[in-house]
């Protein structure tokens, strides 16, 4: 995809050219659009087409908030206010569990690739039936947010939209049922979570976000899950929310929203712009983001420049998927990026815990480069894998995102992540080293 078309101005430049179309478009427009573009929309999302004349003026209002003028402004004070903070946060979580990796002597002595890649897709499918135990029945995902400087600081659940869609995202790299199962539903949760024109937000008392709201919206696109989405409703909004250089804002900071962020810097943040850009795709708009991230990448000058992500790997991993969702733009990256991945190896030949190495694995997947390890790397990745999962079919819970360094003060000191999360990108590792070994 070199660029998220404008579905609006093609409905509207083929009814104009073309009768019939027009016809079909106002007789059952839903139906003309999945035949038009190929896809087919979620039951239950009826789509209106009204037709203008010289004597009748239609006026489109957009739908009322999801949240009541009280409600809102609620939310406009909410970081301040004890009481709205136990309300919109979940229940707290248990203490961290151990690793509690399987003993090296059932570990399993795997002497072919086939054998080694059958093992993968059994512990794959392990690790979906615990998330299929974890995702709640509106099919969100939930995450923990935990102190990283201190962690006798009580921790809480959280089921921002944003988990559901990092996760899910890595999850659709399975063709396992059980995996489509998850995604399947967790694309409607994202739906009902959904503001106007397509855009989410962390938590209540936080403004919209471009992260959050990329990410759920690439979820939402393939397959189109609802017409906003489709029709690309949210586009504008989102390559307006620049600085001066065409840099991605995290925050849309609309008129009247939570204001609790002008404490933090507006300031681009290069994993959040990776993730716009692999949304909006290669067009004029996203052109000094890809050339900031590309150039940055290649000088090697963003080692500790992400403020929500915590190390180099979690970079990485979101410029490949912008890389591989804007082809051929950013192919230029593909060498640089797997020498930096490689160079990241540590001297077990690994990336760091396995959440990284997942990210790691995947990213050279992504970039057309996992043939870049060694076989025998390869079969070891995924041997660390099998051998880190616990008998529950769970990997564990480890740092996701969030500040490691803690040079952001009280809010760097906020880390995320669960083995949910953990497990969820493990099996996008898995997913891809079983197929390079099974080739």
């Amino acid at each position: 995809m070199r660029e998220r078309i404008d579905a609006t101005e093609r409905l509207l430049s083929r009814a104009v050219q073309d009768s019939e179309f027009r016809a079909r478009l106002l007789a059952d427009p839903k139906d003309a659009i999945e035949r038009e573009f190929g896809v087919t929309l979620a039951d239950g999302r009826e789509i209106q087409v009204h037709e203008e004349s010289d004597a009748v003026t239609h006026l489109v209002l957009p739908p009322q908030g999801r949240f009541s003028d009280e409600e809102r402004e609620e939310a406009r004070t909410g970081a301040t206010s004890l009481e709205f903070l136990k309300k919109t946060m979940y229940d707290p979580a248990p203490p961290m569990r151990p690793a509690a990796p399987k003993p090296a002597a059932e570990r399993g002595d795997f002497h072919t690739s086939e054998a080694l890649a059958q093992a993968g897709r059994e512990s794959i499918r392990r690790g979906l039936a615990f998330l299929a135990s974890t995702i709640n029945e509106n099919g969100a995902w939930h995450c923990i947010r935990f102190n990283v400087a201190d962690r006798k600081i009580p921790r809480h659940f959280e089921r921002p939209p944003f988990i559901s869609a990092f996760c899910v995202l890595a999850l659709e790299s399975s063709e396992e049922a059980e995996a489509k199962a998850i995604c399947a539903a967790t694309r409607k949760y994202l739906v009902d979570t959904m503001e106007y024109p397509g855009l989410w937000r962390y938590y209540r008392h936080l403004p919209q976000d471009l992260d959050s709201s990329a990410l759920c919206s690439l979820v939402l696109a393939d397959p189109p899950s609802h017409p906003w989405i489709l029709l690309g409703r949210n586009v504008s909004q989102m390559k307006a929310n620049r600085d001066e250089d065409g840099l991605f804002m995290t925050w849309v900071l609309a008129e009247g929203e939570p204001d609790v962020v002008s404490r933090f810097r507006i300031e681009a943040d290069p994993v959040v712009n990776a993730n716009v850009i692999a949304y909006l795709g290669d067009c004029p708009e996203t052109r000094s983001a890809q050339a900031w991230l590309e150039a940055s990448i290649t000088e090697g000058n963003l080692e500790g420049s992400s403020k929500w992500y915590p190390d180099m790997v979690s970079l990485y991993y979101a410029a490949s998927r912008a890389m591989i969702r804007t082809q051929p733009a950013l192919d230029g990256l593909r060498p640089v990026l797997a020498d930096r991945i490689l160079d990241l190896r540590d001297e077990r030949e690994g990336f760091g815990n396995v959440f990284q190495t997942a990210q790691a694995v995947s990213a050279l997947f992504n970039i057309g480069c996992l043939g870049c390890l060694e076989s025998t790397d390869a079969k070891r990745e995924l041997e660390t894998f099998i051998g880190s999962q616990r008998e529950d079919g769970s990997w564990p819970e480890l740092l996701a995102f969030g500040d490691r360094s803690l040079k952001w003060g009280s809010i760097g000191q906020i880390g995320h992540g669960s083995e949910s999360v953990t497990s969820a990108f493990c099996i996008e590792a898995m997913e891809r080293l079983v197929e390079t070994l099974s080739a």
